[in-house]
């Protein structure tokens, strides 16, 4: 428990996939300040806030992991297509 409280940024491995708990996140910043880039998501009977797909580019591009690097070209696509 100690772990928990005395960490930010947590990368954990589960059954249905990658799990990233961030308390603060490269290029925007802690909870609060990425709030407003949010919308609620509803599943397994649990609300959920995940930031908006613009602000996912720009933290993924922030962030320069080759993973997120890789996943930009693919997100960029589902913004154009959900702007038509």
């Amino acid at each position: 428990m100690q772990t928990l409280r005395n960490g930010l940024n947590f990368t954990l491995t589960t059954k249905l996939g990658d799990l990233d708990l961030l308390g603060e996140v490269v290029g925007g910043g802690d909870y609060h300040k990425l709030l407003p880039h949010t919308f609620i998501v509803e599943a397994f009977d649990e609300k959920f806030r995940c930031v908006d797909l613009p602000t996912l580019i720009k933290l993924k591009r922030a962030a320069g992991r080759p993973k997120d690097l890789e996943a930009i070209a693919e997100l960029t696509a589902l913004l154009e297509e959900k702007q038509r």
